[in-house]
């Protein structure tokens, strides 16, 4: 069990049992993070499809042919999906969808021994869940006061008169936008 800390090329060892509490903490942070994420029409589906895709490319590049399939039947999945999701949705994703997916793709990043990944395929994820908590730690110190006008921020933006389509497609946006830097790690590393 160790962990390699990116920009600084350093590989830090560390004992199994404090290495499970990091990968317990990883995974509940980003499945929480997802779950937020899927707070309307298409975003948490939309945004995991480039994430998708970011792991059958860099499966590949591994030559971990079965991480490439989970991946590719995820984006597929995920992609048939969004047709009934998009806004206005048809079928909506829930709990059980978002925290499956944000399991499966931080799932991913460790078995490839990779967890530093997450800081790439989950940016939006990321985002979203830290204005939330930004926004508590605020209110709270404050006694009331707010940062944003809600969060998670996606719900800032639809207060700011954004249509649900264009908040999906500027996540998916910047989704793609972390994808390419992981990419870009992937190669430099």
């Amino acid at each position: 069990p160790s962990l390699y800390i990116p920009f600084f090329n350093v590989e830090l060892a560390m004992p199994w049992v404090v290495y499970m509490i990091f990968a317990a903490f990883v995974m509940v942070a980003t499945v929480n993070a997802v779950n937020l994420t899927d707070g309307i029409d298409g975003l948490a589906t939309g945004v995991t499809i480039p994430v998708a895709l970011f792991y059958v490319a860099v499966s590949a590049w591994f030559n971990r042919s079965d991480l490439t399939v989970v991946s590719a039947a995820l984006a597929g999945g995920l992609s048939a999906f969004l047709i009934y999701n998009f806004h206005p949705a048809k079928v909506f994703m829930g709990d059980t969808g978002s925290m499956f997916f944000g399991g499966l793709v931080t799932a991913l990043a460790f078995v490839m021994d990779r967890p530093e990944l997450v800081l790439f395929f989950g940016i939006v994820y990321i985002w979203d869940a830290i204005t939330v908590v930004i926004q508590r730690v605020y209110f709270k110190l404050t006694h009331g006061k707010r940062i944003f006008k809600m969060t998670p921020i996606h719900h800032a933006f639809e207060m700011r008169g954004w249509r649900e389509v264009k908040i999906d497609g500027f996540f998916a946006l910047i989704a793609a936008v972390g994808v390419a830097l992981g990419i870009l790690y992937i190669c430099l590393v």
